[in-house]
């Protein structure tokens, strides 16, 4: 018979290595599970740079060890706290090495069934093994939530992608390719697109692209720092109030939250692949896609246009870089059962302010709290407070259980006596 863990964390990107490194420094049992920093090396363009800077791009150890800038510093990379952006490769090798010095203990196994058990949760794993565990935290990231319309789902995946399924662009080398969205993964893919020497066109709803500030907000005046203070989100008071009260926002009306989560800090790319794109290839804004269709092995597009116009193109293939849509149900290993039984809003769980869902012993943490916490949990810098809030919590409960457990002992022992 397997032996029981007290918590498995399901999950080894910025979310699951700092709840892990937490829970390790007060000495929790627990197993954490998944190929570290997935995400990034795995399901982001090999070119890219994240659009949070320096500063707001550490994993979370107790004591601060360990930050990107630490690592820069020994690994000899470029690094600023403002204002030189980080490449993704940088990042992501940034996250391993957390791994290895705060989770050494990294189970790489992947989860493929989690389900309810007499004794909490049991997992199995995709070799086959099972794991039984009274608490499970998912943090699972984005690689399940990629949305993609449903004008485009049903046709066959040589011709429509989406942008998550790519981290290089080589195999479209010579190909005309359509790049649906107007945010920082439609700018990122259509630049790796065009460095790899495909014939790009990006197609948007939007009526125009927008780029982040560059590296000039560095050097803001002393009026636009007080009327928009620099922050883990980036300048503004309304992203300072997300990073420094998510437990406020917790309290707020659901309807509220979800309204506020979607809208702030919108899609916006990156002003680094500005110079990459800008000028280069076409770009359709204002067209929303109504009509697609495979034509003799290639993939015909037919948008309406913002005066009312159609207009048609054809490609080789699409990425679409539509972004993400947190949904409980797109948890492939989530038992049936166990899914239905989850509270949800908007896709995402409804959580309390302890992370935990609908069902005791079984937490969400990352992206799939953002509706609960705010814009914060869309990003690294919110890996901090998740991971000292859960750790604080998990850890109380297992003293509250030794407790209960010693007390109910000796009054057994009373009652015999």
């Amino acid at each position: 018979m397997n032996s029981i863990r007290e918590l498995v964390v399901v999950g080894a990107g910025p979310y699951g290595l700092s709840l892990a490194a937490h829970l390790a420094a007060q000495s929790l049992d627990f197993q954490i599970l998944g190929s570290p920093m997935q995400l990034w090396t795995e399901n982001m363009p090999n070119g890219m740079f994240l659009k949070s800077e320096g500063f707001a791009s550490n994993l979370a150890s107790p004591e601060s060890n360990l930050t990107l800038g630490d690592y820069c510093g020994y690994a000899q990379l470029p690094y600023a706290d403002i204002g030189l952006p980080i490449p993704r490769n940088t990042f992501a090798s940034y996250g391993i090495e957390f791994q290895k010095r705060f989770v050494p203990g990294l189970d790489t196994r992947q989860v493929a069934g989690l389900e309810r058990s007499s004794s909490g949760f049991e997992l199995l794993l995709a070799d086959g093994k099972r794991v039984t565990a009274r608490k499970v935290v998912l943090a699972v990231g984005l690689v399940n939530f990629d949305y993609v319309p449903s004008i485009l789902a049903g046709l066959p995946q040589e011709l429509v992608t989406h942008s998550s399924r790519h981290s290089r662009f080589e195999q479209f080398r010579g190909r005309e390719i359509a790049v649906l969205g107007g945010g920082a993964s439609a700018m990122d893919v259509a630049a790796g697109l065009l460095e790899a020497g495909a014939a790009v066109q990006v197609v948007s709803r939007r009526p125009q692209i927008r780029f982040h500030d560059g590296p000039s907000v560095s050097r803001r005046s002393l009026m636009e720092r007080i009327c928009a203070p620099m922050n883990g989100l980036g300048p503004g008071w309304r992203s300072l109030a997300c990073v420094e009260a998510p437990l406020l926002f917790h309290r707020m009306p659901e309807k509220f939250r979800i309204e506020v989560t979607r809208r702030h800090l919108g899609p916006a790319a990156g002003w680094t692949t500005k110079e990459q794109v800008a000028g280069k290839l076409p770009f359709h804004l204002g067209c929303e896609l109504v009509q697609a269709t495979v034509e003799q092995e290639r993939i015909g597009l037919e948008f309406i246009q913002s005066d009312g116009s159609r207009k048609k193109l054809l490609a080789d293939h699409v990425i679409a870089a539509t972004g993400y849509r947190v949904d409980v149900n797109r948890l492939p290993f989530l038992d049936a059962r166990l899914r239905a039984e989850i509270r949800s809003a908007a896709g995402a769980p409804v959580l309390s302010s302890n992370f935990e869902s609908s069902i005791a012993g079984l937490y969400f943490t990352g992206i799939a709290a953002a509706n609960s916490f705010g814009p914060l949990l869309r990003f690294v810098y919110g890996a901090r407070f998740a991971a000292r809030r859960l750790s604080g919590h998990l850890a109380t409960s297992r003293s509250a259980r030794r407790i209960s457990r010693t007390v109910g002992h000796k009054v057994g022992q009373d009652t015999a006596a």
